[in-house]
């Protein structure tokens, strides 16, 4: 009995959600520290509040962005950098479009649903010519999207004419509020909804297998009859699609159209969550279920950080040396010396035990 519960967790140990979730629960733990009510939830109007439902809440933007970072990192074995900017792209085109062109509204002068449906294509247009460089013209992703990286800020202050746009609609703010008897705040429900999707299309399609296969290799994947370029091309698509609802939840959070903040360095993360996700950023195979973890971990790092009084400006110091850490721990190179250490270990406490019978 004991040799199969043994058995049991040596397989739980194996699945590559072990660690990823292992840190989760060290990080949220962690918070216990400065926070002992960090883990107390509380009930208002139906809605669930509290430190960890606000970590929830706030990571939902970053886990939308992190199931499209993960495909174009399979697909490609590079990432995109321009997600951030593809979302402030979005923002400016949508609250553009609601505003009518004027600096604050108080009433949306245009349907709500077109003004959505604009950001998605612009956002969608976006990822299309990240695609189209790096499928069609083979250049490296991480050049190709610093073309986005460092024009998408300036074509959204293009947009709305280097102001902030508001929109003081609570018919558009409330997409990234609470409702009362929802539970959870709207943008959780957008996180839930994009992580579903996405999932089922790839199981019960043959995209995730494609996908898979053409980031393992392409040449190969050629042989066999699949069009690598339309694949990496489909996935940059997806993932500005993505970045374009991640910006329509962030801008309804503020009610408004931030140029300069919304989505700032959340490209960043995006791609530390997929690595803490335990996906193999060179390409391959990946784990949509990892990469969703990752951007909660990296959501609970930013809030612990913040719970200890850590500015802002050093914020991305700390969060970097916890992210080396915790990546180092998951790295093959890293579990192969525990693995030989433990092994080790074993074989001297045999030995040890051999002597003892004799």
């Amino acid at each position: 009995m004991a040799d199969k519960k043994k058995f049991d967790f040596r397989r739980i140990k194996q699945h590559h959600l072990f660690l990823p979730i292992i840190c989760l629960i060290v990080v949220l733990l962690s918070n216990l520290i400065k926070t002992p009510d960090f883990f107390s939830i509380s009930i208002r109007d139906g809605v669930l509040y509290g430190y960890i439902i606000d970590v929830i809440n706030r990571a939902s933007e970053l886990v939308i962005l992190a199931v499209g970072m993960t495909l174009v990192t399979a697909a490609s074995g590079g990432q995109d950098i321009s997600v951030g900017a593809v979302m402030a792209v979005a923002a400016a085109v949508c609250c553009q479009i609601l505003s009518g062109g004027q600096t604050s509204v108080d009433v949306m002068q245009s349907p709500l649903i077109i003004a959505v449906i604009a950001a998605v294509l612009a956002a969608a247009l976006c990822g299309a010519f990240n695609g189209f460089l790096v499928s069609h013209l083979n250049i490296q992703p991480m050049v190709a999207t610093l073309i986005l990286y460092t024009a998408g800020r300036g074509i959204a202050q293009l947009i709305t004419q280097g102001q902030i746009t508001y929109i003081r609609d609570n018919a558009y703010s409330m997409w990234g509020s609470a409702l009362p008897n929802l539970i959870f705040p709207l943008p959780v429900y957008f996180a839930i909804v994009v992580v579903v999707i996405v999932s089922i299309i790839l199981k019960k399609s043959a995209l995730g297998l494609y996908i898979e296969s053409v980031g393992i290799n392409a040449n190969a994947s050629r042989l066999i009859g699949l069009n690598a370029r339309r694949i990496k091309f489909i996935t940059y698509v997806i993932c500005g699609v993505l970045a374009g609802i991640a910006g329509f939840v962030a801008s309804s959070r503020i009610y408004s159209a931030d140029a300069n903040n919304i989505g700032l360095n959340l490209e960043m993360d995006a791609i530390l969550a997929v690595a803490l996700g335990g996906n193999i950023l060179s390409g391959g195979k990946f784990s949509i279920a990892g990469s969703v973890i990752g951007a909660y971990t990296i959501q609970a790092l930013t809030t612990t950080l913040y719970a200890m009084s850590v500015s802002s400006d050093q914020l991305p110091v700390y969060k970097a040396i916890v992210v080396v850490i915790i990546v180092t721990m998951q790295s093959p190179v890293f579990q192969k010396y525990v693995n030989k250490i433990k092994l080790n270990r074993a074989m001297a406490k045999e030995k040890q035990r051999r002597g003892n019978a004799v």
